[in-house]
């Protein structure tokens, strides 16, 4: 189930079992791992990059992040190495039996031999990665007095978990703690930034809306309109707060995905009836064309599911009156997929690679269809986190058409 790990470069030579290193050699290389740490403000990347620099130091077979949401007190996988990582990410972990819940409750570093003796061990964790723990060694990742999460390690290749293990795997975990806490800041700090932009010009709208509302030579007819214009105002100021905090759950890795079995075709014909009536609204008809064979797939069925309706929504907005919406699915060797198309205006080709941007509007949009720039953003990280893609094909004046890959 574990890789053989790849050399690491110590000073002249390149070294690829850590547990005959030596004590000074171990801590050179938890002086590089530090340097490197404090260079990543990706997320993801950095949560990749310290569990594998947790099993190269404890030279274990695999090792993992659950991260510690304060406000649902749950705990998550979030990064793993080797291990099937869609399986294990978002799985969530009781606190209250669990050896991790342990950890994050005392803040205290343990050492197990024998988990198969400790009845906190939590064992749909082994069920749900098709891998049996032995041995752990964990310790929590601690900032400013507040507990982020858990840092493991399982399956000593030789011998047992020692005390200079979990020395330099809290050391590890002090760094990565601040790292995890400075990159979620960083992100944010960016996100409120974007999202104090937007919000300047439904607020600057209201405000004009109240001051004609007050005039008193508005007839009735023009404060009708202006009544309209501010309950449209509203809902996208709603919408967008909704958005706003997906995309920040996701960017910081607070939001938890439940992977399980997931039956595909079942769920877009679910979303395709949910979306009909809105295509009434404008006398749009929805075509589907899904295979009965389509392969189950291991993924979290309500993010899938808000992924497809956002996507049927959008070619919703942008379709004319009597239009036509496309949902197709497919599957190949390696993975599966579905595509929303549309008969729509199409998107300029010098816009498709912004599309994915957050709060990015094709200009000249905001005049035909309400939306707050988000959703695109969401979708392609929700897909991402699947370890899938996002692609759009798009033509002025025949449509556009975005297709979702989804590893089998």
């Amino acid at each position: 189930m574990w890789q053989k790990p790849s050399p690491v470069w110590y000073g002249r030579c390149w070294v690829t079992d850590t547990g005959k290193l030596s004590r000074l050699q171990r801590y050179e290389r938890l002086l590089e791992i530090s340097r490197d740490l404090a260079s990543t403000l990706d997320l993801d990347s950095l949560l990749k990059r310290i569990v594998q620099a947790a099993a190269d130091l404890s030279n274990a077979e695999a090792a993992s992040i659950l991260l510690y949401d304060q406000s649902n007190e749950q705990l998550y996988f979030q990064a793993a190495s080797n291990l099937d990582e869609p399986a294990m990410r978002g799985l969530v972990v009781p606190v209250e039996s669990s050896i991790a819940g342990w950890i994050v409750t005392r803040r205290e570093a343990v050492i197990i031999p024998d988990v198969s003796q400790d009845p906190r061990h939590f064992g749909q964790v082994d069920q749900s990665t098709h891998v049996q723990t032995r041995s752990l060694l964990g310790v929590p990742l601690i900032t400013k007095d507040k507990v982020l999460g858990v840092l493991e390690a399982i399956n000593k290749r030789e011998d047992q978990f020692t005390q200079e293990d979990l020395e330099l795997l809290n050391i590890l975990g002090a760094q990565a703690a601040v790292a995890i806490e400075n990159t979620r800041l960083f992100q944010q700090s960016d996100l409120i930034s974007d999202m104090v932009h937007e919000l300047r010009t439904p607020l600057a709208s209201l405000n004009a809306a109240i001051f004609l509302l007050q005039h008193p030579g508005a007839t009735q007819e023009q404060r009708d309109r202006v009544i309209r214009t501010m309950s449209n105002e509203i809902n996208r100021l709603a919408e967008m707060a909704t958005s706003f905090l997906d995309l920040a759950k996701l960017e910081s890795g607070r939001m938890p995905f439940q992977h399980d079995r997931v039956n595909l075709r079942q769920l877009l014909e679910e979303s395709g009836l949910l979306v009909r009536s809105t295509l009434q609204e404008k006398q749009q008809s929805l075509e589907m064309t899904l295979p009965e064979d389509m392969p189950i797939i291991a993924a979290d069925s309500d993010k899938i599911k808000q992924v497809i309706i956002n996507l049927l929504s959008n070619a919703h907005k942008y379709t004319p009156e009597g239009g036509v919406i496309r949902l197709n699915a497919g599957y190949e060797k390696d993975c599966v997929w579905f595509s929303v198309a549309d008969n729509g205006p199409g998107i300029p080709e010098r816009y498709l690679p912004r599309l994915f941007e957050k709060f990015f509007r094709v200009p000249g949009s905001e005049k035909s269809a309400a939306g707050t720039g988000l959703g695109l953003s969401i979708c392609k990280r929700i897909v991402e986190t699947h370890r899938g893609r996002i692609e759009v094909n798009s033509r002025e004046n025949e449509g556009t058409t975005f297709t979702v890959y989804l590893p089998r």
